[in-house]
């Protein structure tokens, strides 16, 4: 593909970084898998709670998962599983296991309510779910209402540490940590012994396609419903590729060690810190809990890592850490940054620490997810996402859906590539909207930064702020706040406003509390033009996040036009009534 047809003035990519990229290499996830674990048989693949597997155990476990579900389960090639797991080594089993089976993931954060759980696996249509012991309690509450459920497998955070360790681990979680609540799920199955059932069955290898579905991978739902994104075979495949096309040059087969803190089932975390990590033969750090940072420091002083993977506040956050900052971080070559734009000011305190840049990088779910990376050998923070990936052609609209290629003036960014999604599941009408042709219209904000190809994300359209009739972006306003060595973390929204339309509120939290209203404000009108200089500005203790990590602006949002007595649920009506499957809208 030929990704610079409206990038004529990127005439070649960076040193070591190709253009385009053989994504044919394998005929789906599960050649690429077999592939991995006999040329790294012998390579350690997971690290996690204290144990490692190596590529030949990971393949054994995951063909004994696999043969289980064939044989006692009656999985077909296509059904659809859920997974509702933390980051434990039962994680890659499960998928692997249930990929090489030939069904479809679906991927289930195991923070969700009850109601979000009914919704996801009525909608994906999971006939099987796997979920942690701490949670199950959450899928007994959903299980009335979520008749297509037949099989449970319930596991334990320890049950692949050993017999010992594990009764140890599991033991302390449920009677001294007690984050294990109670539950009972009738004909349940316990992983263990899916895993020793497994053992003694054959499996059989099914025939699988690159156009096959891999994964419904739902999005965060942060325009309405979550929608599943179908993800085949091939899209993932093409995505690795294009991080190999990346990074190849950084990185050498078989000797890294990526730290896994990001939740697996997030798709960041999955393509790289999973998917990625399998095709290059890399160890995998697992992380359960990174938003426990004094014991994500502790373990990670256990490991010499060659890759760190994040959102914005983690990096905050290990920054703002004494035992990390202590760290001799001598094996470190690359730090990716991902989710969420990566702030000046937590990246110029990252590079002064590690002596290496975040390489922020940008994609979406519906893209597998990357898009476009910033080259390993940057020499200086870019503040952009980069370049496109390579066989990636991507395309910048303004409101008359023209094509920009002047810099510095912002469009909707829009996608097309191998990666990209077939459409979002049951929801046809949903799919047609979200394509131009045969772009993908990501909903994001962006401007070409430079002739050189780099994209700077300006923002998400929903969060657009507008004072006046002027587009004010929460992201710049946000920089600018975060450059303050008094301020910890930042969010900024619009609010409703009689004279203004909206005007611009943050929040923040302090790292010293001599910081003042008064102090921000100076800063900002310093460094912004009057009208996007916040009118409010509130402290907070804390901010409230995604199990990522993300920043929610939308429930500040909410919880402040509650405040005006403004409904929040009748804003955005018409995003959300397309939100609807195709059979909700024909009922209504």
């Amino acid at each position: 593909m030929d990704n610079q047809n409206n990038m004529p003035w990127l005439k070649s990519y960076p040193e070591g970084v190709p253009s385009t990229v053989d994504t044919g290499l394998f005929n789906s996830l599960v050649d690429m898998f077999e592939f991995s674990c006999e040329k790294f048989g012998t390579k350690p693949a997971l690290h996690g709670l204290g144990t490692t597997l190596t590529y030949a155990e990971l393949d054994h476990k995951a063909r004994c998962f696999a043969a289980y579900l064939q044989c006692e389960l009656n999985v077909k090639p296509g059904d659809h599983i859920a997974l509702m797991l933390p980051n434990i080594i039962q994680y890659p089993v499960a998928l692997f296991g249930a990929l090489l089976a030939g069904a479809v993931i679906v991927n289930v954060n195991p923070m969700y309510t009850p109601r979000e759980l009914v919704h996801q696996l009525n909608d994906s249509g999971a006939r099987i779910i796997v979920v942690i012991s701490n949670f199950a309690s959450t899928l007994q509450k959903s299980l009335p209402e979520t008749p297509a459920i037949e099989h449970v497998i319930i596991t334990s955070l320890g049950d692949e540490c050993g017999m010992l360790r594990g009764y140890l681990i599991n033991m302390f979680a449920k009677y001294l940590k007690r984050i294990v609540p109670r539950y009972s799920i009738p004909n349940a199955i316990t992983y263990k012994q899916a895993m020793l059932a497994g053992e003694g069955y054959p499996y059989t290898r099914p025939f699988i396609a690159r156009d096959d579905l891999a994964f419904l991978q739902y999005t965060g739902g942060t325009t309405g419903t979550a929608k599943g994104a179908m993800l085949t075979h091939g899209n993932l495949l093409a995505n690795v590729e294009q991080a190999w096309g990346m990074y190849h040059s950084r990185l050498t087969e078989g000797e890294e060690l990526i730290v896994t803190a990001i939740p697996l089932y997030h798709v960041f975390a999955l393509t790289i810190n999973c998917l990625f990590c399998i095709r290059i033969g890399a160890a995998s750090l697992l992380i359960p809990d990174a938003r426990n940072i004094k014991a994500f420091v502790k373990e990670l002083g256990n490991y010499e890592p060659t890759v760190i993977t994040g959102v914005n506040t983690l990096f905050n956050a290990l920054i703002n850490n004494e035992g990390f900052c202590n760290m001799h971080l001598s094996k470190l070559k690359l730090t990716i940054g991902g989710g969420t734009s990566v702030q000046k000011g937590v990246e110029i305190k990252w590079f002064t620490h590690t002596g290496l840049h975040i390489l922020e990088g940008y994609g979406l779910t519906e893209c597998s997810p990357l898009v476009a990376v910033c080259p390993y050998n940057v020499e200086e923070y870019t503040g952009t996402i980069g370049i496109p990936v390579p066989s990636t052609d991507v395309i910048i609209l303004d409101k008359d859906n023209r094509i920009i290629t002047d810099v510095d003036v912002p469009g909707e960014l829009l996608v097309k590539g191998p990666q990209v999604m077939r459409g979002y599941y049951g929801r046809e009408i949903a799919t047609q909207k979200v394509f131009f042709g045969e772009y993908l219209k990501t909903g994001d904000m962006a401007c070409w930064a430079n002739r050189n190809g780099y994209i700077r994300l300006v923002d998400r359209k929903k969060d657009l702020i507008l004072v006046s009739g002027f587009n004010v972006y929460p992201s710049e306003i946000e920089d600018v706040i975060m450059l303050h060595p008094n301020v910890l973390e930042v969010a900024a929204i619009g609010v409703p406003s009689k004279h203004s339309g909206e005007s611009v509120k943050v929040f923040i939290v302090r790292k010293n509390k001599a910081l003042t209203e008064e102090m921000v404000k100076t800063m900002c009108r310093k460094h912004l033009t009057a009208y996007k200089v916040p009118k409010h500005i509130e402290f907070r203790d804390s901010l409230p996040k995604t199990n990522v990590g993300k920043i929610m602006r939308k429930e500040l949002r909410e919880a402040e036009l509650r405040k005006m007595g403004i409904n929040p649920g009748d804003v955005r009506t018409e995003e959300k009534s397309e939100d609807k499957t195709d059979k909700e809208k024909q009922s209504d």
